[in-house]
């Protein structure tokens, strides 16, 4: 018998059903859904015992990760009805909220958890397929305050699923991720820093790519575009060289 994560598999690997509604943002979309496939491959490849392991976040279990995923989607498809009714519904009522569900949905039985995160995605992908074309710009606010055009949510869905995929430590590599999500990630890491008024001086030179210069330029770090992306996204250095021979310390991304 089929499960809910085989469910939300094939559902995700089906890719976009609105590809034809030109205000949607496909590109994103498609990303979104192939990084879901992907999270849920990565989990169906854990047994039940092995969610009570450590994942790559300073102290989360793997069950925290995969809880979190489940309510990330719950609360962007708060943002999708938010534009869709016109009617203000925040993604959380508070930060310490959020914390909260997180860690009670750590404790669910292990097929409860699978259960969450397949079904909060596919109500998600629910949400966008149906959303009327006139809603796409219509504006919500993050969690971190931040006023964006709904259509934002897919790039928000698509760095979660994938970077937590990665964080669930059973495999995924950032070496499997699409080269162009890569380089939005890089670029959103980037914003992130602008938006905060993060002071780093640092030259990130990508194999192949023209170099990119914050700030005074400070030392330069060159690897590939993963291991760049892990580095900056803070999932550790791995194949990265410095020319002062030390990796700088980093703001966090979020």
């Amino acid at each position: 018998m089929d499960t809910p994560l085989d469910e939300a598999t094939r559902s995700a690997e089906r890719g976009p059903r609105d590809a034809a509604t030109p205000a949607a943002p496909t590109g994103e979309l498609v990303w979104a859904r192939r990084g879901t496939a992907y999270f849920a491959r990565k989990l169906n490849e854990l047994t039940d015992a092995e969610l009570d392991r450590p994942s790559l976040l300073p102290g989360w279990s793997r069950r925290h990760v995969i809880a979190h995923v489940g309510y990330n989607a719950r609360a962007l498809s708060r943002l999708m009805r938010w534009a869709r009714t016109g009617v203000e519904t925040p993604m959380y009522p508070s930060p310490e909220h959020r914390d909260a569900e997180i860690r009670r949905g750590a404790t669910l039985p292990a097929h409860a958890l699978r259960s969450l995160f397949a079904h909060t995605a596919a109500h998600l992908d629910a949400e966008w397929r149906d959303l009327p074309d006139t809603r796409w710009d219509a504006e919500v606010r993050t969690a971190q305050g931040r006023l964006v055009p709904v259509r934002e949510t897919a790039w928000m869905r698509a760095r979660e699923v994938w970077v937590h995929a990665v964080d669930l430590d059973s495999g995924a590599d950032m070496r499997d991720f699409p080269s162009d999500l890569l380089g939005e990630t890089l670029a959103d890491v980037l914003r992130a820093w602008r938006r905060r008024g993060e002071r780093v001086d640092l030259t990130v030179a990508v194999a192949g790519r023209e170099p990119i210069v914050l700030g005074t330029g400070g030392p330069t770090v060159s690897g590939t575009l993963p291991d760049m992306v892990r580095w900056l996204t803070g999932r550790g250095a791995r194949g990265l060289t410095s020319s002062t021979g030390v990796l700088p310390v980093l703001p966090r991304w979020f």
